[in-house]
């Protein structure tokens, strides 16, 4: 009788850009993320965020503010969707201003949520389903 041999596969956890230039927004975020065994890598802003997405590849979503002084998370999300290489890449906007507008806006121009500040762990599901 030959031997089987069984390939066991581990997935890695998901690798989810978190940008705001808040510290304590991005730590909120991070944390209700990584309980949840995400990997996370946070940024204070949307050309660091653009940056980082430039070198790295395994990014599976972004979580971003809306208001930062440099740039609005729909100004990166206008950028990514322009990007061929990174269009097809899931965008959550994540705001503490619950203005209609706006947040038609931000789902007319390709983001998948618009979030409520502060993120709390039982948001985490509805950003893990765009991956």
């Amino acid at each position: 009788m030959g031997t089987s041999v069984e390939k066991v596969t581990i997935d890695a956890s998901p690798h989810v850009l978190v940008v705001d230039n808040s510290l304590v927004d991005r730590c909120v975020v991070s944390m209700a993320l990584k309980r949840s065994n995400i990997r996370v890598t946070a940024v204070e802003g949307p050309k660091q965020g653009l940056k980082f997405l430039d070198v790295e590849h395994d990014v599976k979503i972004i979580v971003t503010d809306y208001y930062m002084p440099d740039m609005t998370g729909y100004d990166l999300l206008i950028e990514v969707k322009k990007s061929p290489k990174l269009r097809q890449l899931p965008v959550v906007i994540v705001s503490s201003d619950n203005i209609p507008e706006r947040i038609t806006m931000c789902l007319d121009g390709g983001a998948m949520e618009y979030i409520l500040k502060p993120v709390k762990v039982a948001d985490v599901p509805r950003i893990l389903r765009y991956i």
